[in-house]
Parts: structure tokens; C-alpha cells; sequence
């Protein structure tokens, strides 16, 4: 049998070890009782990105954005809905630039929207440009 997963959560942050076929079980966190995947992309900040893109066995697609941005804001419901598609195997997060530019700035990122697939810290890839819903999610399977 193979070793729990390590999946964090989009409420709390909180880690939680599940085994790789329950995924689709609509597993809850241990600590909140929250839904593991809510078919929604997690909003990030400094103090938790590390948890989701690094501490989790879940790849992470991150959408750099800011509200200024008319692609960005074009793309959004692209994200959302590829996000609903994507969970259990992807767990899929925004990243607003402006409200967190320490992160920006970390992942050198100089044009918006960008995406970037992270799996236990690792960057696997990067796409800048605004993309549809259908391209995002060939992308980033493309990756993982």
C-alpha cells in the first residue's frame, strides 16, 4: 500500500496525511473539518505559500495576479473553472502580487498573469499570458 499523502488545507493550513485513493472521497481536514477541495483556487500569502508548494504532496498551480490587471482579470474565471476540474489532482491557488510582492519578487515575477506549477518546492513550470480554461488545464497536466 502506498504511503498517505500529505495534503494541505485551504481553510486552515493545516497538513493532513490521506491515502491516495480516498482523494476522491471528499476527505476533511483533522483540525477544521473543512472540505480538502472545494473546486476553488486557495487564496495565498507569505505565511502559507510554503505549505501548499512546498510541505504538500499535492502539485500547486499559481495564478500571479493583481487587480489592475485586465488579463488577469480576464483569466480569473478560466482559473476558477479549471480549478473545479483539476482538484484532487492539482491543488490550484492565486497569488495577488501587489498584496504579497515578497512573493513576487521570490519567483521573479515580472509579467502578469503568470502560472507556475510547484511540486514539494520544486518550480516544474511557468506560463506567462492570459490562457482559457480548457488550455490551463492541458498545461498544467502537461506537467504533473
Amino acid at each position: 500500500m502506498s504511503e498517505p499523502l500529505l495534503i494541505a488545507c485551504p481553510h486552515c493550513h493545516a497538513r493532513n496525511r490521506v491515502p491516495a485513493p480516498r482523494l476522491a472521497e471528499a476527505p476533511t481536514c483533522g483540525r477544521c473539518h473543512q472540505a480538502l477541495f472545494v473546486g476553488r483556487p486557495v487564496v495565498l500569502d507569505t505565511a502559507h505559500f510554503d505549505t501548499h508548494s512546498r510541505d504538500s504532496d499535492l502539485p500547486l498551480l499559481v495564478d500571479f495576479w493583481a487587480p489592475w490587471c485586465g488579463p488577469c482579470k480576464m483569466m480569473a474565471p478560466h482559473f476558477e473553472a479549471a480549478a473545479a476540474q483539476l482538484e484532487p489532482r492539482l491543488r490550484l491557488a492565486k497569488v495577488d502580487t501587489d498584496a504579497q510582492p515578497a512573493l513576487g519578487a521570490r519567483f521573479g515575477i515580472r509579467s502578469i498573469p503568470t502560472m507556475a506549477v510547484f511540486l514539494r518546492g520544486r518550480e516544474l513550470g511557468r506560463q506567462s499570458g492570459a490562457m482559457q480554461g480548457g488550455e490551463i488545464v492541458r498545461w498544467a497536466l502537461s506537467l504533473v
